[in-house]
């Protein structure tokens, strides 16, 4: 069975989301007195794991709204010199460091709601604890995978996945005027019909890749 690998080039460093090397770690490790490490993982779906969890579904993912509040919201990509290959994000935490793998991103968006009469995208499962501000132009599809990415903040690459449920039935409105073959071109939102702005991915590069 094939699996979707995922390269994304940010600030000129290389971001590999892929399988582990030969890594060997604890959960909770001391390396110095008094500096503990975690390792998790991050689905497709945007659900939080420990990283060494053998079974990762719904049943076995955090779920406590404040601390995946504490958790995600401060989320950044690891930009020191440990694990940083196998796990290119952390989330730090006073004297703990979080290291994170991810199936794509550590940001995925999981529902449009309104908050403060404006549309916000949540991610997180924090409910409407976590959100970001939802711009419809600016979607994105990788005609290649078919999936589909909103901007996020700078700290986490600039980009965050839609997951695959709600990237459903946001495909519904898409307009493909340049061929089924490459991104769509326009989205139908509030029986408007909106260009797509594609501005915002030039900086960063997609690359999908398959292997056995």
């Amino acid at each position: 069975m094939n699996a979707l690998r995922t390269i994304i080039k940010y600030n000129n460093r290389q971001i590999y989301n892929g399988s582990l090397r030969n890594l060997s770690y604890v959960q909770g490790q001391e390396p110095i007195p008094g500096r503990r490490e975690y390792f998790y993982y991050i689905n497709h779906e945007g659900m939080l794991f420990l990283d060494d969890a053998r079974i990762k579904n719904f049943t076995s993912c955090f779920k406590e709204k404040k601390f995946l509040q504490f958790f995600f919201s401060r989320i950044k990509v690891n930009d020191t010199d440990k694990y940083s290959q196998e796990f290119p994000f952390i989330s730090p935490c006073g004297r703990e460091s979080n290291y994170i793998r991810c199936d794509d991103l550590p940001i995925v968006y999981t529902h449009i709601i309104e908050k403060d009469n404006q549309l916000k995208l949540t991610f997180g499962y924090a409910g409407d604890l976590l959100t970001a501000e939802f711009d419809p132009q600016k979607i994105f599809m990788n005609p290649k995978s078919g999936r589909v990415y909103h901007p996020a903040s700078e700290k986490v690459g600039k980009i965050g996945l839609i997951r695959s449920k709600l990237a459903i039935e946001l495909s519904k409105s898409f307009e493909f005027e340049n061929g089924d073959q490459n991104p769509p071109t326009h989205i139908i939102w509030n029986g408007k019909k909106l260009l797509l702005d594609f501005d915002w991915v030039k900086g960063i590069e997609i690359k999908n890749e398959f292997e056995e």
